[in-house]
């Protein structure tokens, strides 16, 4: 039996949960006050995943850099590759917020979606 405890996010009142799991695959989530809370807690548990937001080269535009986020969350091993991936792609504009830059990042099944407009210079 494994006992793990978390700090849930889903909602404001930022519960403490703990999860218990035996080794017949059983999971037990408490001290949740919403449903949102014991879902975060068995997705954390089972198969964490985190939003990633930074910013990437841009070419021919008003900018240096363009600010840019995954369209939903990758998982928690892969944010480090994600982020050496973005570190070295170079957009060029013009863009528009919402276009996608990335398709498909490093076979994740996620794009990467410019946050905000980077006009020709």
């Amino acid at each position: 039996m494994t006992e793990t405890s978390y700090l849930c996010i889903g909602c404001p009142l930022g519960c403490r949960l703990e999860v218990t799991e035996t080794g017949d695959e059983n999971v037990q989530v408490r001290g949740f006050s919403c449903k949102r809370g014991k879902a975060f807690a068995l997705q954390e548990h089972s198969d964490p995943r985190r939003m990633v937001a930074t910013t990437v080269t841009a070419k021919g535009g008003a900018l240096a850099r363009l600010p840019v986020r995954v369209s939903e969350p990758v998982r928690k091993p892969d944010v480090i590759r994600v982020c050496a991936a973005l570190r070295a792609l170079t957009v060029v504009a013009p863009l528009r917020a919402g276009q996608v830059v990335a398709s498909n990042i490093l076979g994740t099944g996620v794009n990467v979606i410019a946050t905000r407009d980077l006009p020709a210079a």
